[in-house]
């Protein structure tokens, strides 16, 4: 019989040389495919995809399998960073790593390894994929996946067992063909075995830093990169008595909850309350209408706290919504699951969770993904979410006197 064809992304990391590494040593023929995302500025500082490419190739000779270059570039111009312009412009705040997820890795990717002759495509994510029957959700091994019609057997996303390191938030809006294509070599395993595997069998990354950020930006300061693309409308930065404190820059600059670069400190003559005078002040809410950025002291201010949101754009992973009842759901990465109830309102494709305990800077252009145990269900892009404590404003208040400590 002959060996399955597994075409691996390899990013130049060590989870996607591991994840190869593994799939080899399972018995699959195992094919590198490098991809190049982005290429606007590939020669500066902040843009590593020629390394990344020499170690992508380097981890390839290593284990013995051919690597291709390809570059995606124009996909993900047109259907990621052309997206995450348009959500900042609107004054929300994108996550383009599950577009490129949905778009690039498991679409555009995708279909150039079934173009490879390809049965299965990897990646270096962690998290997982099991195959349960379709009529009971009982799990299936590989053989009977083989025997049951398609039309039987239903593909679930399952957490990457290692917690801090689970990528099933940036996986939920993957659907039922592009999971039965799927394999996560690494999902089983922590970062530390990956890394221990790694210097064992002698990669030259196996001391590589993790990426971070967004792949477009790199390490590069954010704001810089975003004034190259959007036009910034300076306005007030006014507090929760609708008093002006400070100056922005631009509405898209800004995010719920963001605390560095307000360029604010305490001010002289404020009513001081439990919260402190001198408290560190965050980003509350944004007014496109009258260019206001509303900003409040101290990380429990109520105006940061909401127990419900509402989401459009919604995916479910199943293919079909589940059940409104109770849940967890995380409404940004790395965030710790939170318990939730699920409601499907009648019109459209939205959904509302509503939380046992207020949740912290909830965002629009996030995504809320909702989770059955350490069952990824999908989730949607957060529309709106109202704060514990009364709206803001929507006109500043007229301003008659400001003292501002300036940093």
């Amino acid at each position: 019989m002959a060996k399955q064809r597994v075409v691996v992304g390899l990013s130049g990391g060590v989870d996607s040389a591991v994840s190869a590494y593994l799939l080899k040593q399972q018995g699959y023929e195992v094919v590198g495919i490098f991809m190049k995302n982005w290429e606007d500025d590939d020669d500066s500082e902040y843009c590593s995809s020629r390394q990344d490419w020499l170690d992508a190739a380097s981890v390839a000779d290593v284990i013995g399998i051919d690597v291709e270059h390809v570059n995606f570039a124009a996909e993900y111009k047109d259907r990621v960073f052309a997206e995450f312009l348009r959500e900042y412009q609107a004054g929300r705040t994108p996550n383009p790593d599950i577009l490129c997820n949905a778009e690039i890795k498991f679409k555009a990717f995708l279909d150039h390894a079934m173009r490879l002759g390809a049965d299965k495509i990897a990646t270096g994510h962690y998290a997982r994929v099991r195959a349960v029957r379709a009529r009971d959700g009982q799990p299936l091994t590989e053989g009977e996946v083989a025997t049951l019609p398609p039309d039987q057997v239903r593909y679930q996303l399952l957490k990457g067992v290692d917690p801090g390191k689970d990528q099933s938030y940036f996986l939920h809006r993957l659907t039922q063909a592009q999971l039965a294509r799927a394999i996560f070599p690494v999902g089983h395993l922590h970062k530390r075995e990956v890394r221990r595997i790694a210097a064992e069998i002698g990669l030259p990354n196996a001391r590589k830093k993790d990426s971070t950020g967004i792949c477009f930006i790199g390490e590069r300061p954010f704001r810089e990169f975003l004034q190259r693309y959007l036009d910034g409308t300076p306005g007030p930065i006014v507090d929760e008595q609708g008093r002006e404190i400070g100056r922005h820059v631009g509405l898209s600059f800004y995010t719920l909850g963001q605390r560095q670069g307000l360029g604010i400190g305490g001010v002289r003559g404020r009513d001081t309350d439990q919260r402190g005078a001198h408290a560190p002040w965050f980003v509350a809410g944004k007014d496109p209408a009258t260019h206001t950025l509303w900003a409040v002291q101290g990380h429990d201010h109520p105006w940061l706290q909401s127990r419900w949101l509402r989401a459009e754009d919604v995916s479910w992973i199943a293919g079909a919504a589940p059940a409104p009842g109770a849940y967890a759901a995380k409404t940004r990465y790395r965030q710790a699951d939170a318990a939730c109830t699920l409601e499907l309102p009648g019109s459209g494709d939205g959904l509302v969770l509503r939380f046992a305990e207020p949740q912290w800077a909830v965002t629009p252009g996030q995504s809320a993904v909702l989770y059955d145990g350490e069952v990824c269900l999908g989730g949607g892009v957060i529309h709106s979410a109202e704060a514990t404590e009364r709206p803001l404003p929507a006109v500043v208040r007229p301003i008659t006197r400001r003292r501002v400590h300036a940093r």
